[in-house]
């Protein structure tokens, strides 16, 4: 049993909540503050949580950030308000969480950052410009917080799954897109939220000792084709 605490954003249905119960079996304590709580999308609630979080002395130990969107939009079709409602979901909270609460994780000597991304961080399709522009500067903070945190023992990763059955992936994808995904997968399925949990636990948790700076696809095989 870990004792330690755990902060998951976007905790309240599919892979974060997921994640939160993972952790939560194996002993951690779990923050996971609903959108009420904690408004991603504002950069100063961000900075105001992290306040509340410091001023009633709560450490946090490992950060998954996980909340985002993934709207469909082709370029051109793109306004200025959506784009930056998605920036700032996707990439500007968990860089606002990590500036906040990595210097703190250093302090302790000890620290581990989850950070969400996707295969579509590495690879797109159409449509996912924001999404995938997003997701590959998350993968891309990852790595330098990573080489800037590891000398204090916060270890820093993206997990990138593939197609996760989810609700966002339904709402997306018509049955026959999610049968033509399949197919696309070596593993002719999709991933379940409990597989994206157990590599994020992994990443998250002791048991992580020297895996960091990474993007950790979960894919089934997609991109190794």
């Amino acid at each position: 049993m870990s004792g330690r605490t755990v902060l998951v954003t976007g905790a309240a249905r599919g892979i974060g909540h997921a994640i939160a119960a993972h952790f939560e079996e194996n002993g951690y304590h779990i923050l996971a503050p609903t959108r009420d709580e904690l408004d991603l999308s504002d950069g100063s609630a961000v900075d105001a949580y992290v306040a509340r979080l410091r001023a009633a002395g709560r450490d946090v130990d490992v950060l998954v950030n996980n909340a985002g969107e993934n709207p469909i939009r082709r370029i051109g079709d793109v306004d200025d308000d959506t784009f930056e409602h998605v920036l700032a979901l996707n990439l500007k909270a968990p860089f606002r969480l990590t500036r906040a609460l990595a210097p703190l994780m250093a302090e302790r000597r000890w620290g581990r950052i989850v950070n969400l991304a996707s295969v579509y961080g590495i690879v797109s399709r159409e449509g996912r410009s924001m999404y995938t522009a997003t997701k590959s500067a998350l993968i891309g903070l990852s790595k330098t917080t990573a080489i800037e945190f590891g000398p204090s023992g916060v270890l820093c990763n993206a997990l990138c799954p593939g197609f996760v059955d989810t609700a966002l992936t339904r709402q997306n994808n018509t049955p026959e897109q999610i049968a033509a995904l399949c197919e696309r997968v070596p593993l002719r399925r999709l991933a379940s939220t409990g597989e994206v949990a157990a590599v994020a636990f992994m990443l998250g948790s002791e048991a992580n000792t020297y895996l960091t700076g990474q993007a950790v696809v979960l894919d089934g095989g997609l991109l190794a084709g």
